[in-house]
């Protein structure tokens, strides 16, 4: 707008920076109880965690000793510490991508417009909504070894009756068993709404083309929801590190520390042991390790990621 009814050019810049300011203020407002929330609960304690990391600190008492790195040298020469990240890694390794690729199949078979879709869908994601403690319980009832539902289909079948929670070696494949279950639903939900994006004459086209479904699933269906499938190994990533409720309700780290994995080895430095110096060494161990695998990740299936209209 010009000619001599027009405001000062000053007077409007002034007034378009009042309303700036205006909204900065109201959206602060809005985000200031997030904010605090996540400053007393998420980043207060990670700072205090890594600045006890060197410190001797002891549950209940307000005397602290500096240490200096003599918790993690304690941890470095400690065999418990490394079999908990051993078992930590093994469940993440075999977990994430079994349950991202259960998912994508149950998505991908979903999507073809089967009869009784809505049914399937919320049957597959029904053990995503039980809590994680009842979902334990429920497990450990699954593998009893003397009247477990399990265990009796195994008799039927003709296969020998396994003590799944008690024994080395299948107490730690029973937890990564049941978390696939638990989480493969959610994944696929995900998944699923991807792929409700993908345009439906590239397969029109690949079918005329005499492209197979496999062939389709691998040039067509990955590379469109690849930032979907991105998203979905990130938050698997981060949830695997985070394994703790399934442990302590069904194992409480055993037989003999072969479930035991990093968060619960922290609980139990710092509620049991009392520790809470190692228990915070441990926990900002945990915090590199995600953050490295997390860049990892990111340095890796982040540049295949394929963005529409890029």
């Amino acid at each position: 707008m010009t000619g001599p009814l027009a405001p000062p050019r000053e007077t409007v810049s002034i007034a378009r920076g009042r309303q700036r300011r205006r909204e900065q203020l109201t959206a602060l407002v809005m985000l200031a109880p997030s904010l605090l929330f996540l400053a007393a609960f998420t980043y207060w304690p990670i700072l205090r965690s890594l600045v006890y990391g060197f410190f001797d600190v002891q549950l209940g008492s307000s005397a602290i000793f500096f240490v200096g790195w003599e918790n993690y040298q304690r941890l470095w020469h400690d065999a418990l510490f490394w079999q908990s990240l051993r078992n930590t890694v093994i469940y993440m390794v075999v977990t994430v991508p079994t349950s991202i690729a259960l998912a994508l199949l149950l998505a991908v078979a979903l999507d073809r417009g089967l009869r009784g879709t809505a049914l399937y869908r919320a049957s597959f994601f029904y053990p995503v909504m039980i809590p994680s403690v009842a979902a334990g319980m429920v497990w450990v009832f699954l593998y009893a070894p003397g009247y477990g539902p399990i265990n009796g289909l195994m008799e039927l079948l003709g296969l020998p009756k396994l003590e799944w929670l008690y024994d080395r070696q299948w107490a730690l494949p029973a937890i990564i068993f049941m978390s696939i279950w638990k989480y493969a639903g959610y994944f696929m939900l995900i998944l699923l709404a991807a792929l409700q994006l993908v345009p439906r004459d590239l397969y029109e086209a690949a079918r005329l083309d005499g492209v197979s479904g496999f062939r389709q699933l691998l040039h067509i269906t990955v590379p469109l929801i690849s930032p979907t499938l991105y998203f979905v190994v990130v938050i698997g990533v981060l949830h695997s590190y985070q394994i703790f409720d399934y442990v302590f309700v069904m194992t409480q780290g055993g037989p003999a520390d072969a479930t035991n994995v990093l968060t619960f080895y922290i609980y139990q430095n710092a509620f049991q042991f009392q520790d809470i110096g190692t228990a915070s060494a441990i926990a900002n161990i945990l915090l590199l390790v995600i953050g490295g695998l997390i860049a990892v990740v990111a340095l890796t299936l982040g540049r295949r990621v394929h963005y529409l209209g890029r």
